[in-house]
């Protein structure tokens, strides 16, 4: 009876120990490391994908998928370059005057996305306001390459340009799928809502097809897919413009954590040009033709990264209480959750009622 108990008894430990290893072993198989990948050769930015898989091999993977997927976005919204073999935006700004231009599903969807967002801002995103964007590209590069003759653009030649920013002289087709200008001087300009609707693509790709661990970071617009490894969420600091500038010791604006949503930021710290002292920037004010310069950077705290860095672009240039406003509207009439943060000239900053608590703000 002894050697039989003490026999049962062996095989039970035998079993949970067994039991206790396979489980050790399992654990230890599907146990997701972090990764990360970057590049500059995006949306004319740095960039970063952070991520947690099983091995670098099925992380390297998807970031080759994400960079060939931005890459391909980047050319083709791109209305300065052109590149073999692709039909671009370029392109249908020098042909779709002349007859209309037969374009590529996501140069639609993005330019159906551009008349909607037009329509809700109250026109301070319009993207066919290229004719005027591209004098302000020019001098720009020009001052960059060149501060000691950096100049800005002719008032006659803004004016004259600003004639030709119709957006309802731009006829989309969907159904021939073609692009065309009723005004042959109108040129598109997509800078203000591309890159967010490159990246929530994206994220909405990987989200399809599995990927749980993802933090998308393309030149200041952040999106969260899922939460880290370890189950935290994904730490989302908002850089400085005054510690840019070298004014402020402090590198973040504010430092918090996500998931699951976009938090895209706007400022003048990054692509401007300067003349006489005076900074201009790349977000210009359709209403006085000139940069934008109310605030040092607008960040938007939204699910949806297109819509996120489009009202970033447009916040910046309203004042804050006209941006809390429009936010408001979308807010009521989408049933979302959008947030918005502020950095004045003066240094001192301005939120939403909500934005603090949602990033759960240090």
């Amino acid at each position: 009876m002894k050697n039989q108990f003490w026999k049962k008894e062996m095989q039970y430990f035998g079993g949970l120990l067994f039991l206790v290893l396979l489980c050790f072993s399992l654990s230890a198989c599907g146990k997701r490391e972090r990764y990360q990948d970057q590049f500059t050769d995006v949306f004319n930015t740095a960039s970063m994908i952070i991520g947690y898989e099983e091995s670098e091999e099925a992380f390297q993977k998807r970031a080759e998928q994400i960079h060939e997927s931005l890459l391909h976005y980047h050319r083709l919204f791109d209305v300065y370059t052109d590149y073999p073999g692709l039909e671009n935006l370029k392109r249908v700004n020098e042909e779709a005057g002349k007859a209309p231009v037969k374009v590529d599903p996501d140069i639609m969807a993005l330019l159906k996305f551009g008349k909607e967002m037009d329509i809700r801002t109250n026109g301070k995103v319009n993207i066919a306001y290229g004719a005027v964007l591209s004098l302000w590209h020019d001098k720009r590069e020009e001052g960059i390459a060149n501060p000691e003759k950096a100049s800005l653009p002719e008032e006659k030649d803004l004016e004259e340009a600003a004639k030709h920013c119709n957006i309802e002289d731009l006829i989309l087709d969907e159904e021939k799928m073609t692009v065309y200008f009723r005004d042959p001087d109108l040129r598109l300009d997509v800078g203000g809502i591309a890159k967010g609707w490159a990246v929530e693509r994206v994220a909405e790709l990987l989200e399809k097809e599995g990927a749980k661990s993802y933090l998308l970071n393309i030149g200041g617009n952040l999106r969260a897919i899922g939460k880290k490894g370890d189950g935290t969420k994904w730490i989302c600091p908002v850089q400085n413009p005054f510690y840019v500038d070298g004014e402020e010791d402090d590198p973040y604006a504010v430092s918090g954590e996500i998931a699951e949503i976009s938090l895209v930021t706007s400022g003048d710290y990054e692509r401007y040009f300067t003349v006489d002292g005076v900074r201009y920037a790349h977000i210009v004010d359709p209403e006085t033709r000139y940069p934008a310069n109310r605030h040092r950077s607008v960040t938007i705290l939204t699910k949806d990264s297109a819509l996120a860095d489009t009202l970033s672009t447009a916040l910046f240039i309203l004042s804050v209480e006209d941006g809390k406003s429009l936010l408001e509207k979308i807010r009521k009439e989408d049933s979302l959750e959008i947030d918005a943060m502020w950095v004045e000239p003066d240094h001192s900053m301005a939120y939403t009622e909500h934005f603090l608590n949602r990033i759960d703000a240090e």
